[in-house]
């Protein structure tokens, strides 16, 4: 099967310019509505660090807008980070992932025979 590269590459530039044109849209009205704060460790900006600063979806839905921003917080890059890789942990504890059995061995369990032997 034979692509044309061309238009796949027509395709992508046109799937980025619209995913650029969305963020830029909810991004400056999420920094019009907020303080310039981040709402999880309360680190704040400036206009000389605001790239640092993001929109975070509460739903993970970036196609869920609305107008009063109810469905944005801003966060840092790091907080932002760490949202999502909670996010990811909890999917694979809860989802298709493997399920980790827990520990099976007992330190402790012999202990009180241990303190009533003599030492060694």
């Amino acid at each position: 099967m034979k692509t044309n590269s061309g238009k796949l590459d027509q395709i992508v530039a046109a799937a980025r310019r619209d995913a650029e044109k969305r963020e830029q849209g909810y991004r400056e009205r999420a920094l019009k509505i907020y303080p310039w704060v981040c709402g999880r460790c309360a680190r704040t900006f400036t206009h000389a660090n605001l790239r640092e600063l993001t929109v975070h979806h509460r739903d993970h839905n970036h196609d869920n807008n609305p107008p009063d921003g109810s469905n944005w917080e801003l966060l840092c890059l790091y907080c932002h980070d760490n949202e999502h890789m909670r996010e990811l942990e909890a999917a694979g504890q809860n989802g298709s992932a493997q399920k980790h059995a827990g520990a099976t061995h007992n330190p402790f369990a012999d202990l009180k025979s241990l303190l009533k032997s003599p030492p060694r």
